[in-house]
């Protein structure tokens, strides 16, 4: 920068390829759509404002459209906003907005009109070349609204639409993150770290870390709850809280049948119960690819971390071998062996039951886990190994004989 005049200084740093993040600026190739997902403050509203004052300035749009939750969303966010066509504008370009016509106008006579994703019939009749959608995740009637604005992008020789949001698991958010012809790109609350107030992403995340707030507000992932899953996410948010005295402790154990990268997981959970009969889940230790030794290492140091009364091993796999295993690894933990007698979802049935109940909490968030929770069930999800060990340890702690999965000592 100290090399160039004060006109080329100036024009650098207007210039937005100078400043963008990879993950802000639009993908190469020839697409239509464009999907930016993205956590709070990463930069969404920016990157779809400069994309379309790009486009204005290069003379690719001269009829745009701006879609947002209502309109006085895209008013105040994306036209009159900090981040908004106005603010990022340069002085000569900076364009003007007239409300009663609810109409954005370049110096070089280019246009775009706002609309609200509240009312789909809006987008009927007008065309245009380019749209730029915000918050799709929070559009009311999205896919209509989604619908009649691809049927109005009609205008020039390469009309493209960029789409904007936070990453709810709305059908239409679904649907365009399914389809292969749309390019996306993706960031994190953290990736814009340097823009934002001092402190403030170190105080979300310690706040909604690991949570699904926090994983789709502040990491951008999509969360969804597929079909048919015995657990749902919005039902675990609720279900989190640190124990007090607990009056038993257990450590369950889901042993692969294999080693080696492409083996099951070892699925180990800790859990506790207390006087009231909650049962809360303390740890997710589950590890994928080590040798048995290692294995039953980590669920050793796991039983005497949280102090736990015995370890419970799944003995369909391995058998006797698993509690020697064990022994090797130097647990003085008592062990007992389970030999599962029904299928998988037979056993977490009961188990989901006591958390529809709320008799079960976590004592924090753990993704991995609750991921694969709210897979259960539902078609096309891999081996549960983490939810196998949760169920043993549930069952021991919570169900009675007759409900549990049966539980022999060999």
């Amino acid at each position: 920068m100290e090399t160039l005049s004060p006109t080329e200084a100036q024009r650098t740093l207007e210039d937005w390829r100078f400043w963008a993040r990879p993950s802000q600026a639009p993908p190469e190739g020839d697409w239509r759509c464009w999907l930016f997902m993205g956590g709070r403050g990463a930069g969404k509203t920016r990157a779809g404002a400069e994309w379309l004052r790009g486009r204005v300035e290069a003379g690719l749009a001269a009829r745009a459209a701006l879609v947002g939750p209502t309109l006085g969303d895209v008013r105040e966010v994306m036209i009159e906003g900090p981040s908004g066509l106005r603010a990022i504008a340069p002085k000569a370009m900076r364009p003007n907005y007239e409300p009663s016509r609810r109409r954005l106008v370049w110096p070089n006579g280019a246009e775009a009109y706002a609309f609200s994703a509240e009312d789909p019939d809006s987008l009927r009749g007008p065309q245009f070349d380019a749209a730029w959608c915000d918050e799709i995740g929070a559009w009311t009637r999205g896919e209509a609204v989604w619908d009649m604005l691809m049927m109005a992008l009609r205008l020039g020789a390469d009309p493209r639409v960029a789409a904007t949001t936070t990453p709810r698991a709305t059908a239409l958010v679904r649907r365009l993150a399914a389809d292969e012809t749309v390019a996306m790109t993706r960031a994190a609350t953290r990736d814009n770290a340097p823009w934002l107030a001092p402190g403030f992403v170190d105080a979300v995340e310690a706040a909604y870390g690991g949570t699904r707030l926090g994983r789709q507000e502040l990491k951008g992932e999509m969360i969804d709850d597929p079909p048919g899953a015995l657990w749902t996410r919005s039902a675990l948010e609720t279900l989190r809280g640190r124990p007090g005295d607990l009056e038993r402790v257990v450590v369950a154990i889901d042993p692969p049948a294999s080693v080696g990268a492409s083996a099951d997981a070892c699925g180990i959970i800790a859990a506790g119960v207390d006087k009231d009969g909650c049962v809360y889940v303390l740890a997710d230790a589950t590890c994928q690819g080590l040798r048995p030794l290692d294995w039953a290492g980590r669920a050793v140091a796991v039983a005497r971390e949280y102090e736990a009364s015995e370890i419970i091993a799944e003995a369909n796999q391995g058998g006797e071998m698993v509690r020697e295993v064990l022994k090797l690894a130097g647990g003085d933990t008592p062990v007992r062996l389970a030999h599962a007698r029904k299928s998988k979802a037979a056993r977490a049935e009961p188990v989901a039951a006591l958390y529809q109940k709320g008799r079960v909490r976590h004592a924090r968030a753990f993704p991995e886990l609750e991921d694969q929770m709210c897979a259960f069930g539902a078609d096309g999800q891999g081996s549960p190994d983490r939810v196998d060990a949760l169920v043993w340890a549930v069952s021991a702690l919570a169900l009675k004989r007759s409900g549990a999965p049966r539980v022999r000592g060999l």
